[in-house]
């Protein structure tokens, strides 16, 4: 490779194809390797851990954001230098909706930005959206796989654990979003910002209501389930539409 390596990420600019995943976990980026051909390490450090592979002879990377969307938005900003076009985030996410159940997976169409990092790199007036054909793809590719799947706005919030001020999530569930994570903000701006295209599927680990208030325990067979399933769906996506039937590659115009 010819291209400096990034402070961060530690990955060397040009070692990432076009299709990265963004797992929050680690361990997740990991599995995710499991499932490529050819799959190779790059680099660790913190908690942004990157491979590289094949899937269905899609060149696919896999890069760890950690928690929050202060590293997302790190790992995205440095994933796009190291040759990313396409991001998508492959996370968990606390349920706002009474018929968004554990273990359902939902695409987000866009973030309510509840976080500290992206007001400083837009305008609060400026949505923070998914790509629409990465968005669409993820839809089709997991109505395809006979999931349980819903789409709509989630929120992206730094705070996991209630204080003595209300977070507001029954405000937000009200108005209708579908879930709450801590990431999707982030990767959707910087990805505008950047000219990268991005979208998200997340597996709904609970009740965002109660895991506020510390009634949380995302480490059950149905999320599992949800969250292998997440990462087929993820894959398939990115071979459909990076090649088409007709070879026609429908993430660029």
């Amino acid at each position: 490779m010819t291209g400096k390596r990034l402070p961060t990420i530690r990955v060397t600019e040009g070692e990432l194809p076009p299709y990265v995943l963004l797992p929050g976990d680690p361990t997740r980026a990991a599995l995710i390797a499991g499932r490529l051909n050819s799959s190779e390490e790059l680099a660790k450090n913190r908690e942004f851990h990157s491979y590289r592979g094949t899937y269905r002879d899609v060149p696919v990377g896999v890069l760890s954001t950690g928690v929050g969307a202060p590293g997302a938005a790190i790992a995205c900003e440095e994933a796009i230098r190291a040759g990313a076009r396409v991001l998508i985030r492959v996370g968990t996410a606390g349920s706002l909706q009474g018929e968004v159940k554990d273990g359902d997976l939902v695409v987000a169409l866009g973030a309510a930005r509840c976080e500290g990092t992206t007001p400083r790199l837009l305008p609060i007036e400026m949505p923070a959206m998914a790509d629409p054909d990465v968005a669409l793809a993820l839809w089709q590719a997991a109505k395809a796989q006979g999931a349980r799947v819903h789409r709509g706005t989630v929120v992206t919030m730094d705070a996991f654990y209630r204080g003595t001020l209300d977070l507001g999530l029954e405000t937000f569930s009200q108005a209708g979003a579908l879930a709450v994570e801590m990431e999707c903000a982030a990767v959707f701006c910087v990805a505008a910002l950047r000219g990268a295209r991005a979208g998200a599927i997340l597996a709904i680990d609970g009740n965002a209501l109660k895991a506020s208030t510390g009634e949380y325990n995302p480490h059950r067979e149905e999320v599992r389930r949800a969250v292998e399933l997440e990462i087929q769906i993820a894959l398939e996506a990115l071979a459909l539409s990076a090649g088409g039937e007709s070879g026609r590659n429908a993430f660029h115009r």
